[in-house]
Order: structure tokens, then C-alpha cells, then sequence
């Protein structure tokens, strides 16, 4: 029931090691987060905007909402002008443009 004097000193020795390695699983659960969860969303996240960036008139491109149009005019401020049928224009934010899938060629 009480503990020896000499089992209670064994216990309190090595104080600053047992910080180190209770706190490794969590260092590492965070590094496994990292590599898998984090940086390859901030990749794509990256892929996305430069392909919004690269968005020009004559591109086909596939919204997030599953409309496939025909960018007609590019403005400044983020909007394109999308031709969905002939004589049907809608305006679309640039980032709402999930895929590109057709680009036109640049003009020589």
C-alpha cells in the first residue's frame, strides 16, 4: 500500500524524456495530417486558381453548377460571360468554373 522510498525516486527520474516521447504520437499524427490531408488540398487549391486564371475567350468550360458553355467575354473583376446556347449569355464568377474542357488555342 505505501511505496518504498527507493520505488518513488526510481519514478521521478528521467522527467524530461517522458515529456518528449508522451508528446511524439501527437507530433506525429500531426505530420501524417500534414502529408496527407493538408498540403494536397492546398495543391489543388492551387491548380484551381491558375486554371481560373488562365480561363480566355473560347475556352468550353464546365461550371459547378453542371453548365457547359462557351466563355464569351472576360472582364476585370472576376466575371465571365458564358454562352450556354446560341443567344443565351449568363454571367458566372471566375472561381465557379469547375473544368476547362476545351481550350482554344493561342492566336499566332
Amino acid at each position: 500500500m505505501f511505496a518504498t522510498p527507493a520505488f518513488a525516486q526510481a519514478a521521478g527520474a528521467g522527467g524530461a524524456a517522458s515529456a518528449v516521447t508522451s508528446f511524439l504520437p501527437l507530433i506525429l499524427i500531426f505530420a501524417i495530417m500534414y502529408f496527407l490531408l493538408i498540403r494536397p488540398q492546398q495543391k489543388k487549391m492551387k491548380d484551381h486558381k491558375a486554371m481560373a486564371e488562365a480561363l480566355r475567350r473560347g475556352d468550353q468550360v464546365l461550371t459547378q453548377g453542371g453548365i457547359i458553355g462557351k466563355v464569351t467575354k472576360v472582364h476585370d473583376d472576376g466575371i465571365l460571360e458564358v454562352e450556354i446556347a446560341p443567344g443565351v449569355v449568363v454571367k458566372t464568377p471566375r472561381h465557379t468554373i469547375a473544368q476547362v474542357m476545351n481550350k482554344t488555342e493561342p492566336a499566332a
